[in-house]
Order: C-alpha cells, then sequence, then structure tokens
C-alpha cells in the first residue's frame, strides 16, 4: 500500500486521538500489581482559554504520563477546572451588563443561576483545546473546584481549621479591589513600576503668634480628610516647637495632634508624616500604638464616602485631581516632584489596589508553614530547578496569616452563621449550625431564619490548595481505594509565580490533613516570552493563537517547538522558527519512513550491513542512557534534543544512508526486518513528544492487534552499549564528513568516484568500516599505505592520515593558497595550547581529564600540521 508523500497532520491527529479515548488508554484505575504514576492538573480558570503557557505547561506534563504509562505504571493524569471567584465573577457581571441587568439588582441565587449557566456554557473550552494538544488525560476523572462534593470538602476544612483555631475573624489591613469590590491577599497583587508625584502640602499650626506651617509630604492627597495625626521624630530640633501642638488638615480646617514618634525619619522627605489608619498598613500600626481614631473616607468601589466631608461621591483619582487643584488654588500646595514608584495592581482586574481597614476571615500559617518548609529544605519535596528553593525558605520564614474571605458571590459560601446578637458559629450546615446556636445562647426556640450565613465566598486558593487531595475525595471518604492508591502523587508541573499561593499552600495542606506531602517533585517551568523578552499576552498583542499553530504546523510540531528550548525554571523565548523546526524533525521522520516502507525484499540476498547494525544498536543504547538521565533530573527539554539528536542525525543522516540498497535494487531480509526492529525503538522513545505521527507510523508499519498500540507499548530497557564501536563509528562518519567537504570545496560532483588511501597509525583499523566508507563518500578504491601520497589532498582523523588523490580534479595553485592558510591557523591554534600546557598553574590546577584533552588537541595540531606541509610539498 502507497503512503502518502507528505505528512498530513490534520488528518492523522483527530483519528489517533478519537482512537486513544474509544479504547480507554488514559484511564486509570488502581491496580495493586503496578506501580501509581500521578499527576493532577494545575487547574486552568473556568473562564481561560488556551495561551502559549499553558501549551507549554500541559505538552510537558502529557511527555511525562506518556512515558510512565509506557513505562508499565498505572499512569492517571487528572483534569479539571478551578471556579476562580474574581475572574468568573466579573465575566458574569460583565455578561449581565450587556444585557441590561445590574448584579445590584440581582438576589444572590438569581445571580448565581446566572453563574452557572455561564459556566455550563463556556466552562470547558480549555480542556477541549488540551485534547488538540494531545494531552492524554483521564478525562473521566475531570473535576471542578465547586462541584458538590469538592465544595463540601472546603468547608469541612474551614470548620475544622476554625475548630483547631487556626481560623479567625478581624479587623485588619487588606489590599482591597475597588473593581472588584474585594479583599485580595499579597499574592493576588502585582507590582507595576511606574512615575509618581509626591505632593508638598502646608499644614498650619495651631495657636501659633502669626500663620506657620509644617509642610508634609503625600503621594495620595485625596486621604488628607482621614487624617488623624501629622508625626514628628522626637529627635528632630526643627520640629521641637511643635511638641504637643496640633495642626488643621488643608482645606478640612480640622484640628489633629502633632505625636512623637522615632518611626520617623529624620532624613526622608520633610521628616513630618501624616498618620492615616484607615488608608495605609503603616500609618495603621502607628495608629494602633498611640490608641488614635480610624476614620474610613472610601465607599467599596473606590469613591469617597460621607467620612470625607469634601468630594463625598467623586471617584479617589477624580478627588486627587479636585484637591489638588483647590490647594493650589488656597496657597497650601508647596510643590510637585515626580518620583520612581511601584503601583500595587489587582491580579485580576487591573485596578489600583487601595489598603483598607476591613473585617475580613484569616487563616493562620505559620504552625502549618513549618513541615512544609522542611519538606522542600530536606529534599523530601524537590523543586527542578532547585534554585528556587532559597526563594521558597525566604516567603516560608517570613509568611503573614492568610486573607482568606472574598467579598463575592462565586464560590464557596464562608460556613459561619450570625445570630440576632451578633456573635457567630461555624458549622458545616445550616441544620448543625442551628443546633450550635441554640447551645450557644442557651435558647432553644431559636429558629433557622433567626441566622444569617456570612455573605462573603472563601478565596479560590483555598479550595484549589486542597486539589491532589480533594479530586481522589480524600475528605469524603479518607480511607477510599483513589486516595490510597494515587496519592501521594508523583509529580507537579507549574508556574514558577504561583509557587507560593498554591504549590507552598497545597505543601501546608498535605502534611495538614494527611500528614504526608501530597506530591514528590515540583518542575517549576518558565514564562513565555517573545524574542523581544517581553511576557506573551494578548493585551501586548504579541502572543500567537495556540490552535492556529497546531492547525498550522500541527500539534506534534508545536509541542516539539514548544520544548526545544525552554529548560525548567528559565523562560522560553518563543519564536515560530521552533515551532517550523518541530514540523520539519516531523516531516523528517515521515520521508525516513517512506524511505523504509518503499524497500522490496530479496530473500536470497545475503547481509551486507552487519557493522551498521551493530553500531545502531550500541548507539541507540548510549542515547537511551541519556536520554533517561535527563527525564531522571527532570531536564525534558535535553532529553527531547537527545532524541531529536539519535532521531536525526544518527538514524535517518548516517544509519538508513549506510544500509540502503542501490537505486531499484532489493535490500535483504535480515537488514530490513533488524531495521524496523530499530525504527519501532526509536518511535518509542519519541512517542511522549510526538505522539500522533509515532502512532500513525507504528500502525502503518505492519499489522497490530486491537490493543497493540504505542501509547501503550512497552518503554525500551536500558541495554549494553559498545563504546570502542561507537567512538569508532563517531571517526568513520567524520572521515566521511572531511570527504564530503573537499568535494565542496573543489566543486567535485557527489556522483564521481574518488580513491581513498589511509595511512594507519592506530592499530585498529577501518576493516569492518571499508564498505561504509565507500558507499557514503562514494569511493572506488580504498588502499592502506605506509607512505605519504603525492598530488593528493590530506586530512586527519584520530591520528590517522587520509589522502585523495586530485589528479586531472583540482586548481593547483588555489589549492597551495588554501592549505597555506589552513597550515597558519593550525599552528597558531597549537601555539595557543602548548603556551597552556607550558604554564605550570594550569597543569598543577586544572583536571587530569582536561590536561589529556589538551595534550590531545596538540597531538592532533602537530599530525594536522605534518600532514599539511605534506600535501603542500606534494603539491
Amino acid at each position: 500500500m502507497s503512503i502518502s508523500t507528505k505528512y498530513n497532520p490534520r488528518e492523522v491527529e483527530e483519528k489517533w486521538y478519537s482512537s486513544w479515548m474509544q479504547r480507554g488508554f488514559f484511564r486509570s484505575t488502581p491496580n495493586p500489581k503496578k506501580e501509581p504514576y500521578t499527576i493532577v492538573i494545575p487547574p486552568p480558570n473556568v473562564t481561560g482559554v488556551l495561551h502559549m503557557g499553558h501549551m507549554l505547561n500541559n505538552t510537558i506534563q502529557d511527555v511525562l504520563i506518556r512515558r510512565a504509562r509506557m513505562k508499565g505504571k498505572e499512569a492517571c493524569w487528572v483534569p479539571g477546572t478551578d471556579h476562580a471567584s474574581i475572574a468568573t465573577e466579573a465575566k458574569v457581571v460583565a455578561m449581565l451588563k450587556e444585557k441590561g441587568i445590574n448584579k445590584a439588582d440581582l438576589t444572590r441565587e438569581e445571580f448565581l443561576k446566572y453563574a452557572w449557566e455561564w459556566k455550563e456554557k463556556y466552562g470547558g473550552i480549555i480542556l477541549e483545546q488540551l485534547k488538540k494538544l494531545g494531552a492524554s488525560c483521564d478525562w473521566d476523572r475531570t473535576r471542578f473546584t465547586m462541584e458538590d462534593d469538592m465544595s463540601a470538602a472546603v468547608i469541612e476544612v474551614f470548620v475544622d481549621l476554625y475548630r483547631k483555631g487556626q481560623i479567625y475573624r478581624g479587623v485588619r489591613m487588606v489590599n482591597w479591589d475597588p473593581q472588584g469590590k474585594t479583599a485580595l491577599s499579597d499574592e493576588e497583587v502585582v507590582p507595576k513600576d511606574t512615575m509618581a508625584k509626591m505632593y508638598h502640602l502646608n499644614y498650619e499650626v495651631v495657636g501659633a503668634a502669626e500663620p506657620t506651617y509644617i509642610t508634609v509630604a503625600t503621594s495620595r492627597p485625596e486621604t488628607i480628610m482621614a487624617d488623624v495625626a501629622v508625626a514628628v521624630n522626637p529627635n528632630d530640633e526643627r520640629y521641637t516647637h511643635l511638641h504637643g501642638k496640633s495642626v488643621r488638615i488643608p482645606l478640612l480646617g480640622k484640628e489633629i495632634p502633632v505625636i512623637l514618634d522615632e518611626y520617623v525619619s529624620i532624613e526622608f522627605g520633610t521628616g513630618a508624616l501624616k498618620v492615616t489608619p484607615a488608608h495605609d498598613l503603616n500609618d495603621y500600626e502607628l495608629g494602633q500604638k498611640h490608641q488614635l481614631p480610624t476614620i474610613d473616607i472610601l465607599n467599596d468601589d473606590g469613591t469617597l464616602n460621607e467620612k470625607a466631608q469634601l468630594y463625598v461621591g467623586q471617584d479617589r483619582f477624580a478627588a486627587r485631581r479636585n484637591i489638588v487643584k483647590d490647594l493650589q488654588e488656597a496657597g497650601l500646595l508647596v510643590k510637585i516632584e515626580e518620583y520612581a514608584s511601584v503601583l500595587q495592581t489587582s491580579e485580576r482586574t487591573g485596578a489600583v489596589i487601595e489598603p483598607r481597614l476591613s473585617m475580613q476571615w484569616w487563616c493562620k500559617m505559620d504552625k502549618m508553614a513549618k513541615p512544609a518548609l522542611d519538606a522542600v529544605m530536606n529534599d523530601e519535596i524537590r523543586l527542578h530547578p532547585p534554585k528556587f528553593k532559597n526563594m521558597y525558605r525566604s516567603w516560608m520564614e517570613n509568611v503573614h496569616d492568610w486573607c482568606i474571605s472574598r467579598q463575592l458571590w462565586w464560590g464557596q459560601q464562608i460556613p459561619a452563621y450570625y445570630l440576632p446578637d451578633g456573635s457567630f458559629v461555624v458549622a458545616t450546615s445550616a441544620e448543625e449550625a442551628l443546633e450550635l446556636a441554640r447551645k450557644q445562647s442557651g435558647n432553644d426556640n431559636l429558629q433557622a431564619e433567626d441566622l444569617r450565613q456570612d455573605e462573603d465566598v472563601l478565596d479560590t486558593w483555598f479550595s484549589s490548595w486542597l486539589w491532589p487531595i480533594s479530586v481522589f475525595d480524600g475528605f469524603k471518604d479518607p480511607d477510599n481505594k483513589d486516595i490510597l492508591y494515587y496519592y501521594p502523587t508523583n509529580d507537579l508541573v507549574t508556574a514558577p509565580e504561583i509557587l507560593f499561593f498554591w504549590v507552598a499552600r497545597m505543601i501546608m495542606a498535605g502534611f495538614e490533613f494527611r500528614n504526608e506531602p501530597p506530591f514528590r517533585n515540583v518542575y517549576l517551568t518558565g514564562i513565555v516570552r517573545d524574542t523581544q523578552g517581553r511576557k506573551m499576552s494578548k493585551q501586548l498583542g504579541n502572543s500567537p493563537d495556540p490552535l492556529d499553530l497546531i492547525d498550522q504546523y500541527g500539534a506534534d510540531g508545536v509541542r516539539a517547538g514548544m520544548l526545544f528550548s525552554s529548560p525548567a525554571g528559565n523562560d522560553l523565548l518563543f519564536d515560530e522558527k521552533l515551532v517550523e523546526q518541530g514540523r520539519n524533525f516531523s516531516n523528517k521522520i515521515w520521508n525516513a519512513y517512506r524511505l523504509i516502507k518503499g524497500w522490496e525484499v530479496d530473500e536470497n540476498l545475503p547481509c551486507p550491513n552487519e557493522t551498521a547494525m551493530a553500531w545502531f544498536d550500541s548507539r541507540f543504547n548510549e542515547a537511551f542512557v541519556q536520554i533517561e538521565d535527563h527525564f531522571t533530573k527532570f531536564r525534558i527539554s535535553d532529553a527531547l534534543l537527545a532524541v531529536y539528536k539519535l532521531v536525526w542525525d544518527d538514524f535517518c543522516s548516517s544509519y538508513l544512508e549506510m544500509i540502503k540498497p542501490a537505486y531499484q535494487q532489493p535490500i535483504d531480509k535480515q537488514t530490513l526486518d533488524t531495521t524496523i526492529v530499530y525504527l519501532e525503538k526509536v518511535l518509542k522513545v519519541l512517542h511522549p513528544f510526538m505522539p500522533f505521527i509515532t502512532e500513525e507510523i507504528w500502525h502503518d508499519l505492519k499489522e497490530r492487534k486491537e490493543k497493540e498500540y504505542l501509547i501503550v507499548s512497552a518503554w525500551p530497557k536500558q541495554d549494553k552499549f559498545d563504546k570502542q564501536l561507537n567512538e569508532k563509528m563517531e571517526s568513520v562518519l567524520k572521515i566521511v564528513a572531511a570527504i564530503r567537504n573537499i568535494r565542496n570545496s573543489k566543486n567535485i560532483s557527489p556522483n564521481k568516484s574518488l580513491d581513498l588511501a589511509i595511512k594507519v597509525m592506530n592499530q585498529d583499523g577501518y576493516e569492518d568500516f571499508i564498505s561504509i566508507i565507500r558507499k557514503l563518500a562514494n569511493i572506488n578504491e580504498i588502499s592502506l599505505v605506509q607512505e605519504n601520497v603525492e598530488g593528493a589532498i590530506s586530512f586527519v582523523e584520530a591520528g590517522d592520515e587520509f589522502f585523495i588523490p586530485m589528479e586531472g580534479n583540482i586548481d593547483v595553485e588555489a589549492e597551495r593558497e588554501r592549505l597555506q592558510k589552513e597550515l597558519e591557523y593550525t599552528r597558531g591554534f597549537l601555539n595557543s595550547v602548548v603556551k597552556k600546557l607550558s604554564n605550570e598553574r594550569f597543569v598543577s590546577g586544572a583536571p587530569e581529564a582536561v590536561i589529556a584533552n589538551e595534550r590531545k588537541k596538540q597531538a592532533d595540531a602537530e599530525a594536522k600540521i605534518h600532514a599539511i606541509e605534506q600535501s603542500l610539498a606534494s603539491l
């Protein structure tokens, strides 16, 4: 049967993905006879669509899971999505707005009905897109962080931690997102470099004989109406006269005290600090220390409230513009300075964060952080690359309590129930809450309607930190078959930017709720950047659509292209040429297969290719050691490059050229059968990286049984290799390359046969390789000589000298000029090596292997000089 001259990914990919699915190859169930290998997907936001970061992350996961499956392990890759409270609620609010519906006009139940409808319609898009990439997840196990069982686990954990004293409710300074109208954790705040303005304002001193002012610098003049004091350092002699005095807030005229505190830097700014406890964390702590009042002048949406007295109802930035104008007109604005600053913004909405005092729910982190820190520091959990350990330690040693409440409706509602007197109980259900409330209050007449559940929902990460346990229903039934078999999982593949607020917290949860880590290895991918080093984003317009890339280059080409340059923990500078290289690799594999498939067999022919076959078998085993070592060390990109070299250079460019029959001539059966065995081994090591083309060739190669698929075939076993044979063949291929280079430089046609004479210096000769050299270099006669050959071009390889007679084939003068230049260069190189070896410090300090290598360079250069001089003499 003839096969297509060109590989067509579109025809192949859907066919094999459907076939894998139908035969249940991705499905996993606990199997005591097999070692489990488990990966849980970092659940993408339910709002998400596939982007380049997802492509890289999920390609790596699929490579790992496919290899584990072929190694005979019970491979289980659990997919799912995260409900993403802030992002999803924003999408639903925007969708409602387009319909002319305001969220504020809806009840919670009405809003959630719309949210669930939106989730059902758009929530699974990214998972379907992952199938195009070839992701071999167990789709029957797909989970969603807000499905009933998983939400029940979140509530159970909240109640458990509350009863242990790990969760509490209190007023503290939070990062407030005025657009999302919710508190954020520190990790959901993105700092952005910007230029800001510093406003120097005059505060009038109360009771002075003549108008006297103290100048205060602030970047947020709109908050002066919330000032409760001006602080100076008691040791600052400039302000000694103000001790015990008061000043007036500009425009407002309200009197506030001057307080003394060594916290204020004498050298920084004017040395006078406005104290605004409701709108600055440091000011809040200063206010607590001096027992100052707190005045919050901002509404949830960032507009000024009645407590501000001025600019009420205006947005904070509009109020800033207006107050600056009014201060200027009142003569109270001394100057404005520009300075480099960092703007804190919301990761989800992009809004500028407002520090704000707020009653929230908090989870204590210090106790849980200890085992999670130790596990990484002692390599019970390994980070790849390990450079992230120091960053992890720094964060865990300085961990803050986690603000876990969000002022949203989409998410798990906090299981706290308030009694009419304002006290509350925490319970897993309304029924349990009523029972507890009756006990707590001593009022047996309390009814369910008397209790009010907390309006807030839990931070999205409060559900996803339980992910490795909850996907296996480890809270619903802590001893179920799945959790006992699949947990702890093996490897986690994720991005460094969520190392702390997802990875670290999952580790904490693992020790807190199952007394063991949730995974053994964490592979941290880099960020996908464009060729200018910019992070790929829709806003910059520098990110290609992954599905367009798959459509153009095929999924295998995209997978390979993404991995060609993506070492763990380092950013990937994405260039479409990488994907083009991936597609070219697919074509190379396809053409190699077509070549083999096109050969006809003559069973009467003897086998002339024993050396070539023995070499490739040995070379495969040598490369396989390297490939496995890369996998063990999570160098996935290096593993692919090793496979790439094995396939492109060793199998396609060398081995197939060695054994292919002459044009339109048959091949012997032994060579073809052996070559097919080798091709199958090559397809196996290629499969995790390029699953579609390898499965296609696997099935086209010969008749297979019903479930005899490459995806579940056995991963190759490590076998011995002949290092001496591999090194000798490496020399032979260099000889062939040198002869081809001579042809190119002398414009000698590849079809013209040449003679070759070898002056052998080494004991192990070329007897077993004569036919290979003759075939690959188109050599007619090969002879062994004792003396130099007159009128020949020579070269040296591994200490042996090779001569190609050039009579009638070259321009003698041009060749003499070329050889003279090469001689000068080689002498210069030899001088540099001799100089290095004459350096006593180098010779005494360098490792033996390095010295030996330099001496080899010296010997090779001396032999080469001798050969060039002989060639010049013969000319």
